[in-house]
């Protein structure tokens, strides 16, 4: 019995190494169609009808993400802890007028700073492949990580520090 319950989770854990190379190799294949343009947006009209200002002393975090992506509503309370400590931008697309992402955003307790790509203009000029992805800029505006695909917090937070998080 042991020994069945041993092999089982021995398969188990060799099914999750590979799914989870498989998905890194399929992030990285994705990621390499994205934009990789230096960041040259000075601010971004939110969901709020504010303007957040693009704090060039500091790397930032671009995190596109949609309100009906499974893999978004996994991601979200990630990308929620983040902010509150972190320069953290999202973008919406696809995902209704202001008012619905507001709800979606009250219905589930986030606070992150969001703008509404209702037209895809964002999209286009990233060059968004799918969803979430994320682009991690340094303090100088250059692009020092791209990804498509779920990022655990602990995963965005090494990337952070390695773009210079003080």
């Amino acid at each position: 019995m042991k020994s069945k319950i041993k092999n089982s989770v021995k398969e188990i854990l060799f099914i999750i190494i590979i799914m989870t190379i498989a998905t890194n190799l399929l992030s990285l294949y994705k990621a390499q169609s994205l934009s990789n343009r230096p960041l040259n947006i000075q601010s971004f009209r939110l969901i709020n009808n504010t303007l957040a200002k693009v704090d060039k002393n500091r790397p930032i975090v671009i995190h596109f993400w949609a309100t009906w992506c499974p893999t978004c509503k996994l991601e979200a309370a990630n990308i929620n802890l983040l902010s509150r400590h972190y320069q953290i931008i999202t973008i919406a697309a696809n995902s209704g007028d202001d008012d619905t992402i507001k709800k979606y955003l009250n219905e589930h307790g986030y606070s992150y700073r969001v703008v509404n790509d209702k037209d895809g203009t964002l999209s286009k000029r990233f060059k968004i492949v799918g969803y979430p992805t994320t682009f991690i800029y340094d303090n100088k505006g250059n692009l020092v990580f791209k990804e498509v695909g779920y990022t655990s917090a602990l995963g965005l937070w090494l990337r952070l520090l390695w773009a210079g998080v003080k």
